[in-house]
């Protein structure tokens, strides 16, 4: 079953409904697939879920591509971070997703991976943009000199996320780290919230959220290069229950208590936490803060904006294919898309992020948000009446990549 229409900026493209079997129980989604495409009904994961696969003939060659579509109009239907019980941590996501009690996901943001430029120093795999699971803001975005992936595309930022609001629509956003460290006689600007990498000057939060992962990374690089040599000007503070209980010259490893807060300042935020005594009494605050929206998010996670109101972003690479994972939005927010290219040898040329935006848009999508991809482009989703999920992508690397985060689609019975 084939369908021809204009797509990629390249030229013509052929659309293949590959999967197509089943049947949907109660209203069908509408928009799920280019306008003409001959269409079957999809596989139902659960409520208001449903799992397809398609073949596109793209720049590079043919891909395939495998498809989630979440109807949170459902009441049952709901989206939340998938994530392994702590930022600087790293699992599969079938295994995020068999945890939590997803029906379906994907892997989510870039992370730090890797710490070649700084031989000695552990990777964390902590992601690189914001994260809230169930309403609870887990960290902050590096400055955009530190991230880990591919160039950004113009007026785009770490702080780039997508995710879904207490009122149940999903939508895309900035969320900023805004906070203070306050002392009886002083205070200091909070600079991050359990970030792999603070930014120059700056003083950093850890709380239990983080993890055991040594907090060391992040006093390397600078807010412009991240392969700048770590700072030689640190300082750790120790607070329990707001009252300063050890000092530190370098930053430290190891789990942090419920109740404790680490601050690791670097330069002039080490200079500053050098002033603390220990028995002094300090207050940290700190919240993240939407840009555009006012609703609070019940779940978010970072990535980059690749299309909005049915527009590509201007200055999209569409040179550069690659295995991909992303993430579309329709219906102001009510239904959502979720996408990974597989990764088996006659497909791994994958897309373009322009030809990302531009299948986005003919699957129905007016905003499009692109994730993690390459080894960690995973989409996993439960067969009818199973309950456990199945990776139904062919991952890059042979099997599963242990990743940060992920998008988990939860449907109740």
């Amino acid at each position: 079953m084939t369908h021809r229409r204009t797509g990629f900026r390249a030229g013509r493209r052929v659309l293949t409904l590959l999967t197509a079997f089943g049947a949907l129980a109660g209203a069908a989604l509408t928009g799920a697939a280019p306008a003409g495409a001959v269409q079957d009904a999809a596989v139902p994961v659960a409520s208001g879920v449903t799992y397809q696969e398609y073949d596109l003939q793209a720049a590079k060659g043919p891909t395939r591509i495998h498809v989630i579509r979440a109807d949170l109009r459902d009441p049952k239907v709901r989206l939340d971070l998938l994530y392994p019980g702590a930022v600087a941590a790293r699992a599969p996501v079938s295994q995020l997703a068999d945890t939590q009690g997803a029906v379906a996901g994907v892997n989510g943001d870039f992370f730090n991976i890797t710490e070649t430029q700084h031989p000695g120093v552990e990777a964390t795999g902590a992601s690189v943009g914001p994260a809230i699971a169930s309403g609870h803001p887990l960290k902050a975005a590096v400055p955009d000199g530190q991230r880990f992936g591919p160039a950004l595309p113009p007026g785009t930022s770490t702080r780039n996320v997508l995710g879904m609001g207490v009122d149940r629509r999903v939508r895309l956003d900035a969320l900023t780290l805004t906070g203070t460290i306050g002392t009886w006689e002083n205070r200091l600007p909070l600079g991050g919230l359990n970030q792999y990498a603070l930014p120059v000057g700056s003083v950093g939060a850890f709380t239990s959220a983080w993890g055991g992962v040594s907090r060391l990374r992040s006093t390397c690089g600078t807010d412009t290069d991240r392969a700048a040599p770590c700072s030689t000007d640190t300082y750790e503070v120790t607070l329990r229950r707001g009252k300063v209980v050890a000092t530190a010259d370098t930053p430290g490893s190891g789990p942090i208590a419920d109740g404790t807060t680490v601050l690791v300042g670097r330069e002039g935020g080490a200079q500053q936490l050098r002033k603390l005594s220990v028995g002094e009494l300090v207050r940290v605050r700190q919240r993240l803060v939407a840009t555009a929206s006012r609703v609070p998010y019940r779940f978010a996670v970072g990535g980059y904006p690749v299309l909005t109101d049915g527009s590509p972003l201007p200055g999209l690479d569409a040179t550069t294919s690659a295995v991909r994972t992303a993430v579309g939005v329709s219906d102001g927010g009510r239904r959502v898309l979720l996408l990974a290219v597989d990764g088996a040898a006659p497909y791994r040329t994958g897309l373009t992020i322009a030809e990302v935006a531009d299948t986005l848009r003919d699957l129905g999508a007016a905003d499009g948000f692109s994730l993690d991809g390459g080894g960690s482009s995973t989409l996993v989703a439960r067969a009818p009446g199973a309950t456990a999920v199945t990776v139904r992508n062919h991952p890059t690397g042979g099997a599963e990549r242990p990743v940060p985060n992920g998008i988990g689609v939860f449907s109740t019975n």
